[in-house]
């Protein structure tokens, strides 16, 4: 078995997929490659009702969920229950009845329904439940649950929550045959967007890409101190941006960085920390950010290439940050790189794997071309494979394709579904006003403080994400939160990247840190240790939206590019100070008061907006003064009691 097979493997028992063997295994793939070859050609050439393509898509996902999610842990796994054979079978009658009813439903009835509607309309919403539990856990339909009950409990609730309350049929309608729930923009997104830029994913690791990265990551920073460490970010951060996925990353990945951080000497929590972190920025760096960019700019109703230009110089600034603390904490525990033995020769890994990175470049140069997301994907994708035959080594076969397919069906699923669940989220937002209402109580009580308003946004941001996709966190949260800074000036981009930081940072965020816990399963470590860790490295992450909400132009927004540029290194200056104060050590160990001292200087110098960073820049001077005299003096001490003791003491 291969490394790329084990890897999906454990992949898919992490995600708790079932791995079948024989028939069933075939039937996978046939339905996998079918699903693949539809997807690809509705997204590229062919011509479809928008909410029918939508149907066709959650139809797949349905069957897919009930194949491959077994009801309970104990449940078999070397094949599907009778149970999941029959809510596959209800999964085709009620989304069969919606592809075949829906012209005349529109063009006949005029959008009335009839009685059978809204049996059909119930049932797809109770498969859709059933298979969100299974799929992504009780966090994300707990989140629904609650949402659509609200719909119903309006007449009995106290004060501002109060609504008339709606009928059941008037909810079925909405959530299934309208535009607005299940068959909404976020499901879209996934049934374009998203699944695709998963299968290219999924090629790109298996054409070698992921193991190029990884000697790539080595040759740049194996042999400097703590060098694993800084391979996995490095690595991680690199995967993370294609494959859009923090577990998933944290899987595939950390399966190998975090047992050789653990063997350099890093504690197994901090190893697994600085994988998850890694992980979980990919989600924030462009070119794909998790798939969410691509719904940003829906929203944003501007040009995908505008995004991927606002998220470069925060995902620079959080990766910058991340590399200094892990390289400060490998000084302090007195940390050596791999051996020059252990090293692939940079040439060498440049000459084999090179033209690996010829996707990445189709995909960047189409997207700032112009042209849409979805060709440019479909384009590398093809340029994924027509790549890999340049060298033997790295030649995609049959049965390397076919392993793509699968892999990027199985990693659609997750995302696809939790798109599909967060339908009724948006449903009940529009149908009950409950965005609106939320947004003007945390109006009245921010008053005019643009801080107050968004620090409530964070909290409602983290809150929303916590055990949910970043994808459809993202979605949760730009419903509900960017409103509320919109409605206070903050410009549409920063309140779209601030919302969506904290949505994808809830990966890392206790109590309920998806990414921490899947690095804490590899590290055997307790999760909530990995999870308050995970929060101290990238504190950045999290200070980070602050400064480009009240300064935008550290997302190109608002001034020049010059001006951004010179932002950003500004940025990274008090990036470096902020390190200073998560890793407690420069040269030496640094007090407490220090520690909040460079924590003050570094936020002085990231706010560009005022004469702060001229403040900042003047204290952080003083504490390195400071520092190197005390760090100075002390060494200077210990070489000449070293020099006694030889006695050849200078006089």
């Amino acid at each position: 078995m291969t490394k790329q097979e084990q890897a999906a493997i454990l992949a898919e028992q992490e995600q708790g997929q079932r791995h079948f063997l024989g028939s069933w295994a075939r039937i996978i793939l046939v339905l996998a490659v079918v699903w693949t070859i539809f997807q690809l050609y509705m997204s590229s050439y062919g011509v479809m009702d928008a909410i029918k393509f939508r149907a066709w898509h959650l139809g797949f996902l349905l069957v897919f969920s009930f194949l491959l999610y077994p009801r309970t842990k104990k449940s078999k796994r070397a094949a599907p229950s009778k149970l999941d054979m029959v809510l596959v079978l209800l999964s085709i009658i009620s989304i069969g009845y919606f592809l075949f009813t829906y012209d005349v439903f529109v063009r006949e009835r005029y959008g009335v329904n009839i009685p059978l509607d809204y049996v059909m309309g119930a049932l797809a919403i109770g498969l859709l439940f059933e298979a969100t539990r299974r799929v992504t856990g009780l966090s994300m339909t707990i989140i629904a649950l609650i949402f659509l009950g609200y719909n119903f409990a309006g007449p009995y609730l106290p004060g501002i929550l109060s609504h008339a309350g709606f009928s059941v049929e008037r909810i079925i309608s909405v959530m299934f045959w309208g535009g607005q729930g299940i068959f909404g923009t976020a499901i879209g997104v996934s049934a374009t967007y998203i699944f695709v830029f998963v299968i290219f994913g999924a090629f790109l690791k298996n054409s070698g890409f992921s193991d190029f990265i990884n000697d790539l990551a080595l040759t740049i920073a194996g042999r400097t101190a703590g060098g694993p460490a800084k391979v996995a970010v490095i690595g991680s951060g690199l995967m993370g941006m294609m494959s859009g996925s923090a577990v998933g990353n944290v899987v595939t990945t950390g399966a190998v960085t975090i047992p050789l951080m653990k063997k350099t000497g890093y504690q197994p929590k901090f190893a697994a920390a600085v994988e998850s972190v890694a992980s979980t920025g990919g989600l924030l760096a462009p070119p794909i950010m998790g798939a969410a960019g691509f719904i940003m700019a829906e929203f944003l109703g501007v040009p995908y290439s505008q995004v991927m230009l606002a998220a470069i110089i925060p995902a620079v600034l959080y990766y910058s940050v991340l590399l200094l603390v892990v390289h400060l904490e490998a000084k302090r525990l007195g940390l050596s790189g791999i051996s020059k033995e252990n090293i692939p020769n940079a040439v060498k890994v440049l000459k084999e794997g090179g033209h690996l990175l010829i996707p990445l470049i189709v995909l960047i140069g189409t997207l700032m071309t112009g042209v849409t997301p979805l060709f440019a994907a479909i384009w590398a994708l093809a340029s994924t494979i027509l790549a890999s035959w340049i060298r033997r080594s790295t030649r995609m076969g049959l049965g390397s394709i076919l392993r793509s397919i699968e892999e990027g069906v199985r990693g659609a699923i997750n995302v696809g579904i939790a798109t599909a669940i967060v339908g009724i989220v948006i449903g009940t937002v529009t149908l009950t006003s409950i965005g609106l209402t939320i947004g003007n109580n945390v109006l009245n009580l921010a008053g005019e403080s643009v801080l107050i308003a968004a620090v409530l946004t964070m909290v409602i941001s983290i809150i929303l994400g916590m055990g949910v996709p970043a994808t459809a966190a993202y979605i949760i949260v730009a419903t509900i939160s960017i409103p509320i800074l919109t409605r206070m000036g903050v410009p549409p981009m920063a309140a779209h990247m601030f919302a969506f930081y904290y949505a994808a940072l809830s990966s890392i965020t206790p109590p309920v840190a998806l990414a921490s816990y899947a690095a804490a399963g590899l590290a055997k470590v307790n999760p909530t240790a990995v999870a308050i860790e995970s929060v101290r490295l990238g504190a950045v992450g999290f200070i980070i939206p602050f400064f480009f909400l009240f300064n935008p132009v550290l997302l190109f927004d608002g001034g020049s590019v010059w001006e951004s540029i010179a932002a950003g290194i500004i940025a990274l200056i008090g990036g470096a100070a902020l390190a200073v104060a998560i890793a407690g050590y420069l040269k030496d160990y640094v007090s407490v008061i220090e520690r909040l001292l460079f924590a003050v200087s570094g936020l002085m110098i990231i706010d560009t907006s005022g004469n702060t960073d001229l403040v900042g820049f003047g204290l952080l001077f003083l504490l390195l003064v400071n520092h190197i005299r005390k760090t100075g003096w002390k060494r200077s001490e210990a070489k000449m009691t070293a020099l006694k003791k030889e006695g050849i003491a200078e006089r």
